[in-house]
Order: C-alpha cells, then structure tokens, then sequence
C-alpha cells in the first residue's frame, strides 16, 4: 500500500517522525502485546505531501514563524485563514484512494472508527502537545473519514496549537501532523491511569480514573470520574471516591456521539469492578516496564468487559520537577565529607 499509510503492527515509538507521537504509541503497544484496538495511521508523507501543494501557491510555516504568540488577534485572524485553505485544498489522489483503501481494509463490515491528530511534536518527553488538535469519535464511513483526516490536519493551525508552538520556539519545517484511523471501542467505561501519583508523585502507586461510557467526558473534564490509588506492586486499594457522575457520553445514530444523562443507580456506582481495577493495575505495570519510566495511559473497557488501550505517553509533570530538582549538596570524591563537615571534623 502507498506510503501514505502505515498500520500499527509496523511502527514503534522511534517512527514519531513518520506517524506522530499518538501513532508511534499505538503501534509501540501493539506490537508490545497490549490489547489495543485495530488500527493504521495516514503519515507525515501523506499530510507534506498535502501541504506542498498548500505551500506552492502561497507559503503556511513562513507566516506561522512569523507571528508573535501575543498578538492574538493576529494569531486567530492566521489560524482562520489557514485551516480554511486546508479544507478547500484537494487532498492528493493516491492519498485519499490509500486511506480510504485502509479504512475498508480495517472495517470491512463498516465498524465506526476514532480519526485522532498525531502531531510529530506530541506526547515528547519535554513537551506534550496532548489535546491541542483534534479529535473525532464514531466515525462511520470512508467519504467521512477522509474529511476527518482533513480537519485534523487543519487542527495544526489551530489557535492553541500555533501559540503553543511560538512560545516554545519550534521550527515549523519539523512540524508534521500525522492521523491515527483506529477501531472505536464501545466502551462501557474509560478513563485514564497515571503509574505514578499525579498529585504527590509517587512512584509505589497506581492512579485510575474512570466513567461511564466514553472516555471523551473525562478527558474534556465533563464529568467528575470516580478515582482509586492503588499499590503498583501490593494491588491494595488505598483511595475509594466514588462520584455522581450525572452524564455518559455514548455513540449518536448516524455517526458522532451525544451526552445523555444518568438515573440512579448508575450515575452513584463504581464504574469499574475490584477485578477490573487489578486487570488495569496489571497492564499499567507491564506498560510501565516496557518504556522504562512513568506513564500517563488512556483506557477502556468494551461491553464483554474486555480491557484495551488507548494511548500512553510519558508522564510530563512529576518527570519535569525531578529534572529540575538540583542536588542539596555539590557532589564530592568522598560520599562522608558531608557528614563530617556537619559535626566539624577534617580528615
């Protein structure tokens, strides 16, 4: 299949450049052996190739280097110009037949799919550009898939995104926007797991978080999941808050989803099951193990109560604070000489 595609089975994480730090994850799991649902990414060769066509009727990276991140009316007035070429720009033909070609191949019984920005810039170890771009859930036909790819590709131009990359000085000529195309998982609840505490940064937990339904409610804050902290290596239970989740999110006839509101006894129960807690304990360890360091984790559990992953990137807050921390004392050829120098004494 053409270049502008790449299933997950045939990335890892060192082909961020290619398929995004979301892509480059997805493909990191599944060939790690974590269940993760099917999937491909539309790459950075497919959107360059896009945006040459962009570039050679009038420059994008020059204009976007050249604002000042302050200027938010120029910003805005930037961002509304350029996601509006992108949607008027043909895409490539090799492009679209490639991509539309992969989702048939993906779903041949016509499964709804998530379409999810990839950036190349995204999920780094000393930034993340999680949540900048867009995302789309239940998408349920090629035609409407490709659009989607599209608008994720206009979302690099977003606003946020824009500012966000001013401010930390990248050079736009190694920004790229990748798009995962992947199976949507009917989730009867999702959340996310933080292997290490995301409030005291503690390393000997495990932090779930979790609602019913999609997980798009807790990540955009909508409702108040419940939350558990457990022991990484013990499995012992130690933070029960259970809330009152008013409302799921869940998929919409004809593609997309809706909000609808909970009655009891649901919106006042735990969401996940002591066993499902361990079952994500588990999988948050093995994932933890295989990148070597603390892991911020999107999950869900399908309706057969099968656990799947969605994404996992490097935890960014606590691993930032460590980096900075500066040591109490200067380092010296004799480990003691801090003690003796306390009580007075010289050797």
């Amino acid at each position: 299949m053409s270049d502008a595609v790449a299933w997950f089975a045939d990335v890892g994480i060192a082909d961020r450049p290619t398929v995004g730090g979301k892509g480059g994850s997805l493909g990191e799991l599944t060939q790690a052996g974590i269940d993760v649902p099917p999937g491909f990414v539309v790459t950075t060769s497919a959107f360059e190739s896009f945006l040459a066509a962009l570039e050679a009727r009038d420059s994008i990276r020059d204009k976007v280097e050249a604002l000042d991140p302050s200027d938010h009316g120029a910003v805005t007035k930037l961002s509304e110009q350029l996601r509006a070429r992108v949607m008027e720009e043909p895409m490539p033909t090799d492009v679209e037949q490639a991509i539309m070609a992969a989702m048939r191949e993906l779903c041949p019984d016509g499964q709804p799919v998530a379409v999810r920005s990839s950036a190349t810039t995204e999920d780094a170890e000393d930034a993340s550009f999680a949540g900048l771009q867009d995302t789309f859930l239940w998408v349920l036909t090629p035609e409407d898939m490709a659009m989607k790819v599209r608008e994720c590709w206009g979302s690099l131009y977003s606003i946020e995104s824009m500012t966000y990359r001013r401010k930390q000085d990248f050079p736009e000529e190694g920004v790229a926007m990748a798009v995962v195309v992947q199976q949507m998982v009917d989730a009867k609840c999702a959340g996310v797991m933080f292997t290490r505490s995301p409030t005291t940064g503690d390393k000997s937990v495990i932090t779930i978080e979790g609602a019913w339904g999609l997980g798009s409610s807790v990540v955009s804050g909508e409702v108040t999941p419940d939350k558990w902290t457990m022991g990484k290596i013990t499995g012992e239970i130690s933070q029960r808050d259970i809330s009152d989740k008013h409302a799921k999110q869940v998929p919409a006839e004809g593609g997309g989803i809706v909000e609808i509101e909970l009655e009891e006894p649901e919106r006042s129960s735990p969401c996940l099951s002591d066993d499902e807690l361990q079952g994500l304990r588990a999988v948050g360890r093995k994932i933890e193990r295989h990148y070597g360091k603390p892991q911020d984790i999107e999950w869900a559990v399908d309706k057969q109560g099968q656990i799947l992953l969605l994404q996992s990137r490097p935890e960014t807050v606590w691993s930032v604070k460590d980096a900075e921390a500066k040591p109490v004392s200067a380092p010296t050829d004799n480990p003691m000489a801090h003690v003796m120098n306390i009580f007075g004494g010289k050797k």
